[in-house]
């Protein structure tokens, strides 16, 4: 099973080659893919490291997270690999059984109902008719 490791705050000049040769020495089996800008095909700032060894990843992070590289503090950490199947972002939801079919759909409009007002105003809406009503100059 391959380990990610996330590798962030890399400078957009980076020169790759420099860096694998950080990277192998820790370990000849760790992979780095950095990941470009689609325009200018720079540097984003942050790559993904993979290896087959726990240990090379537990490693890597101890000897590169805080390490100073071309200027700047690389943040080394595991990355958790994208899943299609499942959203991590919703992984801590308690409800996880429940399908979206089983909200109910509340669909809001713009359009005015024209059957009653809302009653928390309408005492302010009769004495808004009213003042209407009432104004000496057309409105």
């Amino acid at each position: 099973m391959s380990i990610r490791i996330y590798i962030g705050n890399l400078s957009q000049g980076f020169n790759p080659k420099e860096f694998d040769t950080l990277l192998k020495s820790v370990s000849d089996s760790i992979r780095f893919k950095a990941v470009l800008d689609k325009e200018t095909k720079e540097c984003r700032g942050f790559g993904f490291a993979t290896t087959n060894n726990e240990e090379n990843a537990n490693l890597l992070i101890q000897k590169l997270h805080g390490f100073e590289f071309n200027g700047s503090k690389l943040r080394v950490e595991l990355s958790e690999k994208k899943d299609s199947a499942s959203n991590k972002r919703n992984s801590g939801n308690l409800n996880k059984k429940k399908k979206r079919k089983d909200f109910k759909k509340i669909v809001h409009s713009d359009a005015p109902n024209l059957e009653a007002p809302d009653p928390r105003w309408a005492g302010e809406l009769s004495k808004l008719k009213d003042l209407l009503a009432n104004q000496k100059t057309p409105a």
